[in-house]
Formats: C-alpha cells, sequence, structure tokens
C-alpha cells in the first residue's frame, strides 16, 4: 500500500509545536491543510503571492 504524499505532508504538519500545545487546536489536521495550502501557493507564484502581500515590499 502506497502512501499519499499530500496526506503524508499534512499528517507531518498536524502534530502541534510545543507554542502551539500550549494554546490548543480545535482542528490541527484542517490547521496543517490550510497551512500547506498557502505554502504552496507562494511557492508556485512567488510574483503573484508578492504582489498581494502587504507585509513584502516591491508589492
Amino acid at each position: 500500500m502506497t502512501s499519499d504524499p499530500d496526506q503524508d505532508r499534512i499528517d507531518e504538519r498536524a502534530h502541534l509545536l510545543p507554542e502551539e500545545l500550549s494554546v490548543g487546536s480545535d482542528d490541527p489536521e484542517a490547521q496543517a491543510e490550510a497551512i500547506l495550502a498557502e505554502s504552496d501557493e507562494r511557492v508556485l507564484d512567488p510574483e503573484g503571492t508578492q504582489a498581494k502581500s502587504t507585509q513584502t515590499p516591491g508589492g
């Protein structure tokens, strides 16, 4: 049986960091999925996400 690489990434990120554990999470897996989706968007379209950012100079 092969595992789904995307699900593996979500499962790995769903393990909360100590800072996250201290405040808790209602749904670590959904949180991980959202974080990874946003990260993938930035990686796949760095110019587009930089242009949309209010935090990145040059946008």
